[in-house]
């Protein structure tokens, strides 16, 4: 009889129930078996696996402190596991880069199969998807009986696999379009049942004659934005300032949101030479906020805009600074944004923005 998988869940404060954003800096703390959606976990496993235990860290402290990979490995060090899997994180930042370098960690560590699930647009996905299993998940935790279908489906394969040649136990193939996982960039020899200049000929003819096909070696295509062409004349220019920082004025009148942001808000500067403190907060999700709060002038910059401004380094400065919260923004939702200010810019007599970032 097959002994069933000793699995470890990892969990951030909200969905590990300590709490929500005030418990954000919870540091890891150990919960004898399933919580949450452990126990979903746990359904799905059924009898071929047990959630012995469930690790929970707060978003913040996750993020924030690269000691938390090996705290909680200090924390599991006496706990015997066969299995880890984070999450799923679906489109949170701080979460899903928890996510991430745990998976990573505890897969160096102990050797064990490890699998996560987040959205595609999740920013650790890139960072970590060569080092960890990244199933593909909705945005959001509405989809989260599906995307543990798949966490749950991929790490059963992976706990079959002798070694890391992507081929299990059985013949069970795995594979990123088999299993729903992003591609790790990694090459793996399987023996096929049709030579490759059969496929590749198969392939040219399909191509040429515009029906569909697949190539066995996929090449990135990343996104590219043209840049703008550099202003010819810098003294005489209008100038104005963007942020994706989610500075607003303080208690936030206009309701931006601090995450997935589709709309952005414009604010007068005119007649003010810097941006006070206490009048303004951030409210985005995505980094410590506490040092803008103190100091506004840190994301939008106001104090050395008008500082330039008045020693004729450029000509004037638009008296509006524009701003979304870039946190687990969609692309879609980034373009339709940046077409709506560059337009309120044109029509405005703006010849440049500086713009900035988290």
């Amino acid at each position: 009889m097959v002994e069933p998988l000793r699995v470890v869940h990892y969990l951030n404060q909200f969905f590990g129930q300590i709490g929500g954003e005030e418990k954000a800096d919870a540091a890891p703390r150990l919960h004898q078996g399933p919580l949450g959606p452990g126990l979903l976990l746990q359904e799905r496993l059924g009898e071929r696996g047990r959630v012995v235990a469930t690790v929970i860290c707060g978003d913040n402290y996750a993020a924030e402190r690269q000691e938390t990979a090996g705290e909680v490995l200090a924390l599991l060090r006496g706990l015997e596991f066969d299995a880890f899997v984070a999450g799923p994180a679906f489109n949170a930042g701080r979460y899903g880069l928890a996510c991430g370098s745990l998976c990573a960690a505890v897969r160096e560590a102990r050797g064990v199969p490890c699998v996560t699930g987040m959205f595609a647009e999740n920013p650790a996905v890139e960072q970590f998807r060569r080092r960890a299993y990244i199933v593909r998940s909705g945005s959001t935790a509405r989809e989260m009986a599906q995307a543990m279908e798949a966490v749950t489906a991929l790490l059963l394969k992976l706990a079959a696999a002798p070694d890391e040649t992507g081929v299990q136990a059985g013949g069970l193939a795995v594979s990123p379009e088999a299993d729903g996982y992003f591609p790790q960039g990694r090459t793996v020899n399987v023996v096929g049942d049709r030579l490759a200049a059969a496929r590749a000929v198969e392939m040219l003819l399909a191509r040429v004659q515009g029906r569909p096909f697949h190539t066995e070696i996929p090449l990135p295509a990343p996104g590219r934005v043209p840049p703008a062409p550099a202003l010819r004349e810098l003294r005489g220019a209008c100038l104005a300032l963007v942020t994706e920082g989610g500075l607003v004025p303080a208690g936030n009148p206009d309701g931006l949101v601090g995450a997935r942001a589709s709309s952005y808000r414009a604010y007068s500067i005119a007649g003010l030479g810097s941006l006070r403190a206490g009048a303004y907060e951030s409210v985005h999700r995505g980094f410590d906020t506490s040092a803008v709060n103190a100091d506004p002038n840190r994301i939008v910059p106001l104090d050395a805009a008008r500082q330039l401004e008045a020693e004729g380094v450029f000509g004037k400065l638009h008296e509006t600074y524009y701003v979304t919260s870039g946190c687990a923004t969609w692309i879609e939702s980034s373009q339709a944004m940046a077409a709506g200010i560059a337009a309120e810019l044109r029509r405005n007599g703006v010849d440049g923005v500086i713009l900035t970032a988290t």
